[in-house]
C-alpha cells in the first residue's frame, strides 16, 4: 500500500547580492556574497491521529475493546501500522516522541495480533501450547516490520522501552490484550500529553480493585510488581512507594504484599 508522501523541509541557498559603491575614492564593484544556507526544521515524529480515531470508536471507558467493530475497518488500520513502520523514531525526535511512538506502536501491534487470529479467548492461545518465554510465545513473534526490522512484541517492551527509556510507568500503558492489563486508553499517546497520561494510568491502574487492592498493612498487587521487580526497585526506589504514588489507600513501608492471579482473559467488550 502506497501512502500519501509526508510533509519534510527543503533547503535552500538566499544569495544576496552585496550592493555596488562608486564614489571618488573606489569605483571597484563589490563581489557577490552568498549567505549561508537557511534550512527549516524539520518535524519529529508522526501523527497518530488515525489510530486515535479507532480507539475512540472502538474502546469504552474501562479500556475493552470491540474487536468485531474494529476489524471491519482493517483499511484505515493497516494504513497507520505502515506509517508506524516506514517511520522508526530517530534522535532528531524528542524523548516523549519516541516513547509516545513505541508504546502507541506496542498496543496497536497487539490489537493488529489479536485480529488477525479473532475470535479467541486469550492471547495466550496463539501459537504453540507449549511457550517459552521469549521463543514461542505470541510476544516473541516476529510478526511486524519496523526500519526494515523484522520485530516482536518483546523487541518493543523489553529491548526498547525497558532498556533504552528507564520509566516504570510504561508498564502502565502497554496493554497485553488481556484483562489483568492496564486499562487501553481510548485515546494515542502524544508527545505533548504523555506525562499527563502516564500519571493518569497510574492512577487508574493503582485504584482499580480488579486489578490491584492496596491496604494500608497488606496489599494484593498486580503480578507487575513481581515480574517486573527490578524496574520498580531501581535507582533505590522501591514497590511501596511507586504504589504510594498513585493508590488513594497508602501502603505502610512494612506492608505485606502479595500478588493478585493474572486474568488473560480478552479485553473484549
Amino acid at each position: 500500500m502506497n501512502l500519501p508522501s509526508y510533509p519534510f523541509a527543503f533547503g535552500g541557498r538566499v544569495v544576496v547580492a552585496a550592493a555596488l559603491l562608486a564614489s571618488s575614492v573606489c569605483a571597484s564593484s563589490t563581489t557577490l556574497l552568498a549567505a549561508p544556507a537557511v534550512v527549516a526544521p524539520v518535524a519529529a515524529g508522526i501523527d497518530h491521529s488515525a489510530y486515535d480515531k479507532l480507539l475512540k470508536k472502538y474502546v469504552n471507558e474501562k479500556g475493552l475493546v470491540n474487536y468485531k467493530g474494529w476489524k471491519t475497518e482493517q483499511a484505515a488500520f493497516n494504513q497507520y501500522l505502515q506509517l508506524l513502520s516506514k517511520n522508526a523514531p530517530t534522535n532528531s525526535w524528542s524523548k516523549a516522541e519516541q516513547m509516545a511512538y513505541w508504546i502507541n506502536a506496542y498496543n496497536a501491534y497487539t490489537i493488529r495480533l489479536i485480529l488477525d487470529h479473532y475470535p479467541l479467548q486469550s492471547i495466550k492461545d496463539i501459537g504453540t501450547k507449549i511457550q517459552i518465554p521469549f521463543v514461542t510465545t505470541p510476544w516473541a513473534s516476529k510478526f511486524f516490520t519496523i526500519g526494515g526490522k523484522k520485530m516482536s512484541l518483546d523487541n518493543i517492551e523489553h529491548g526498547i522501552l525497558r532498556k533504552d527509556y528507564n520509566d516504570p510507568r510504561i508498564h502502565f500503558a502497554l496493554v497485553c490484550a488481556s484483562i489483568s492489563c492496564p486499562r487501553l486508553r481510548n485515546e494515542a499517546y502524544i508527545a505533548t500529553k504523555l506525562e499527563s497520561q502516564l500519571q493518569d494510568q497510574g492512577r487508574d491502574f493503582l485504584n482499580n480493585p480488579t486489578k490491584n487492592k492496596p491496604g494500608k498493612t497488606s496489599a494484593q498487587l498486580s503480578k507487575y510488581f513481581d515480574w517486573y521487580k527490578g524496574d520498580w526497585t531501581s535507582n533505590g526506589q522501591t514497590v511501596v512507594g511507586w504504589v504510594n504514588k498513585y493508590a488513594t489507600t497508602k501502603l505502610d513501608n512494612g506492608a505485606k504484599i502479595s500478588y493478585l492471579d493474572y486474568n488473560w482473559q480478552l479485553n473484549e467488550q
